[in-house]
């Protein structure tokens, strides 16, 4: 895809809104200048109005992938990940329940929790809500008093491998389903992390491509034919 091109319409509005659709982006993914507009004189009245529009794709918008990117430096103050890590277990021993219970071990200057028992879909919530959250707590707790970002990874009862094997399945079936219509499909909103299990598994298919549009927490993914 191209990073620029030129649009044009009776309006400026139907000029940008070509190039949207050429381009197959929303509008929030490109900056937009008007580079003409033909004017019409008293000789040329009936002839029809012209407006030129250049649209050009938002650096951060060329490929997902980077926009889902964690480009924060890892870590490897490894005094800082071991206190992390104990401010973890000191909050999960104080805020789990009596039949839950969790492992926590540093792998590759990265923390990683797993929390098993009984009734725990309060833990993880409609569609990984509250696991997201939690993770996100967990990741603040870890952080309090380190000088770099420690990333902190949660799982509960297997649910993030679950998660995965849906989202891919999913992906692959409106896959088959926009190669066979021919028209795009928008997907419900989802997280960066959901976002990027789509982004990846179809970013090597010869048919179809995915991008992202609208503003969290609403972002979504749309796949579309090449």
């Amino acid at each position: 895809m191209d990073k620029k091109i030129i649009s044009q319409g009776k309006t400026t509005n139907e000029a940008i809104e070509n190039g949207l659709k050429e381009l197959k982006v929303s509008k929030d993914m490109v900056e937009i200048k008007v580079i003409e507009e033909e004017k019409r004189s008293f000789y040329n009245i009936l002839a029809p109005r012209v407006v030129k529009v250049e649209l050009t794709l938002k650096e951060n918008n060329n490929k997902e992938k980077k926009e889902e990117k964690i480009n924060k430096k890892t870590n490897e103050n490894e005094e800082e990940i071991k206190k992390g890590l104990e401010n973890i277990e000191k909050f999960l021993k104080v805020f789990l329940k009596k039949d839950m219970n969790y492992t926590a071990e540093i792998k590759e200057y990265d923390i990683y929790v797993n929390i098993n028992g009984d009734n725990l879909n309060c833990l993880i919530g409609y569609r990984g809500e509250n696991i997201n959250a939690m993770q996100t707590i967990l990741s603040s707790i870890a952080n309090r008093e380190s000088t770099s970002k420690i990333r902190v990874y949660l799982d509960i009862a297997g649910y993030r491998e679950k998660r995965l094997k849906t989202l891919e399945d999913l992906a692959e079936k409106i896959a088959r389903t926009v190669v066979r219509t021919g028209k795009s499909v928008t997907l419900e909103p989802m997280t960066a992390y959901e976002r990027k299990i789509i982004h990846t598994k179809l970013q090597d298919h010869n048919k179809v491509k995915t991008f992202s549009k609208g503003e969290e927490p609403y972002r979504k993914v749309v796949i579309t034919l090449k």
